[in-house]
């Protein structure tokens, strides 16, 4: 068992530089994204995204669970990991306040603050330059006030890479 600083200085051994945590949430494709609603239950949904300029921009659907919930309750949190065996794994979790920008539904309407993330989701998942609007998905803007990231490709310092409980 290690103590807390040590568990500290591992932590910060693991942990994303911006330019690094900036290139894996580039890459990457699906984030899981929690919210609360009313009850205090809490709901996870799979979710593509655009990282761009410190945020992370969710294209969702507008009469979904996690839409409603957002609106009765902006806070949320998302999850973006990748990786199978221990070494492998890495991944941010960011948490904040979401904001919806430009028209709900989206229908096209020209929003400067949009423009160039449409441009990147359309090239990112539809392999096109612009985006198609479907008259049912919206933007969500998370601009994380908390960001965690780990990756444990990275070499852990002095205690070496170790699995859960201690054990390579």
């Amino acid at each position: 068992m290690t103590s807390g600083m040590d568990g500290q200085r591992r932590g910060r051994a693991v942990m994303m530089t911006g330019p690094e945590l900036d290139a894996f949430l580039g890459e990457q494709r699906v984030c899981r994204v929690a919210t609360t609603g009313r009850d205090g239950r809490p709901h996870l949904s799979p979710l593509w995204f655009l990282w761009h300029e410190g945020s992370l921009w969710l294209y969702s659907l507008t009469h979904s669970r996690r839409w409603a919930q957002l609106r009765h309750d902006p806070r949320a949190a998302a999850v973006v990991d990748d990786g199978v065996t221990f070494g492998e794994l890495r991944g941010a979790e960011l948490s904040g306040t979401v904001t919806v920008v430009g028209e709900v539904p989206r229908a096209g309407e020209r929003q400067d603050e949009l423009g160039t993330v449409e441009r990147l989701f359309a090239a990112k998942y539809f392999g096109r330059i612009t985006l198609p609007y479907d008259g049912r998905h919206a933007w969500l803007r998370l601009r994380p006030d908390s960001v965690v990231s780990w990756d444990f490709r990275k070499p852990a310092g002095p205690l070496g890479r170790t699995g859960p409980r201690g054990r390579p």
